[in-house]
């Protein structure tokens, strides 16, 4: 066997899945996975595959204490890391074989752009994905309290979205923004600092036939802003790091419109209060929707 690949895999804990799914990218490894059996939701394993060539054993024991003070900030051990050996014929099936047909909610179905979709499924609004790197599908817990938030502001609204001008700052694959749109929003803004979440989101929603609705561009807030041309947006979507979302909370005012709705998800549960209080101190008034353990969805309103 000609060595190719490595193949790691560490357990995923709900308090880190995300940090690591964020860290990852920034660390040269865009080849992640994270999967679950369906009879144990809870028990998620992160797996990765990294070019053997730029891996060698020195840089393998670098990234476990690059990695060591994410799980350090939620007081947990680092998981251990496995590796093995994978010929190249093998890593990119084995990718693919983590993603299934994902129906989510009531209305909508994430499909891996390489599977046909299912025909029990055919009622549903169907959203086709190339995960292309580490940005997924929609699996992760925050991404579906998003999308679950989207479906039941469009049934406020007699089953749609129709009309409202909506910003997703931190896209990474565009899914949220195309939900909004299958769902009959008018038009997406997006922009995300890593440059392969902006040609993921591009390249997902032409696979959809909905570039023309979504334009996407490498940034943060204010390029976000810039895009939105002085017009607010009317439905703000933010899933990211409650860190970041705090950080960036002084720009909301210039991506949402006053009668708007924010949802902001990324966050742990016991981060919510803190946050509340930072977008309470901005203006806002952040309450807590939804949940599903440890994570949490905030709806942001402009405080009377």
């Amino acid at each position: 066997m000609t060595l190719t690949w490595w193949r790691l895999e560490m357990a995923a804990p709900a308090e880190l899945e995300e940090s690591l799914v964020w860290k990852l990218p920034e660390l040269g490894i865009h080849r992640v996975a994270v999967q679950h059996r369906p009879e144990a939701p809870a028990e998620r394993q992160l797996v990765a595959w990294l070019p053997a060539s730029d891996w060698s054993d020195a840089e393998r024991a670098l990234l476990h204490q690059a990695l060591e003070p994410l799980a350090e900030t939620f007081g947990l051990p680092l998981p251990a890391l496995s590796w093995q050996a994978q010929p190249d014929e093998d890593w990119s099936l084995s990718w693919k074989q983590h993603w299934q047909p994902d129906p989510v909610g009531q209305h909508l179905l994430i499909l891996p752009a390489w599977l046909e979709s299912p025909v029990e499924h055919a009622d549903r609004l169907l959203i086709r994905m190339d995960p292309g790197s580490a940005f997924g599908t929609g699996s992760h817990p925050t991404t579906r309290l998003c999308l679950e938030a989207l479906e039941r502001l469009a049934a406020l609204r007699g089953g749609t979205l129709a009309g409202l001008r909506v910003a997703d700052l931190g896209c990474g694959s565009g899914v949220l923004g195309l939900a909004a749109l299958r769902l009959g929003a008018a038009s997406v803004v997006a922009a995300d600092t890593d440059s392969l979440a902006v040609t993921a989101t591009h390249d997902n929603a032409e696979l959809n036939a909905l570039s023309p609705q979504l334009q996407v561009l490498q940034g943060s807030a204010s390029e976000l802003a810039a895009l939105l041309a002085g017009r607010p947006a009317d439905l703000l979507l933010c899933n990211i790091l409650a860190p970041v979302i705090e950080a960036l909370s002084p720009a909301f005012k210039a991506l949402l419109a006053p009668d708007g709705v924010g949802l902001l998800s990324g966050l742990l549960v016991d981060q919510a209060p803190r946050l509340q209080q930072v977008l309470a101190d901005e203006g806002w008034q952040a309450d807590l929707v939804a949940e599903q353990t440890p994570w949490a969805l905030l709806e942001l309103h402009k405080a009377h």
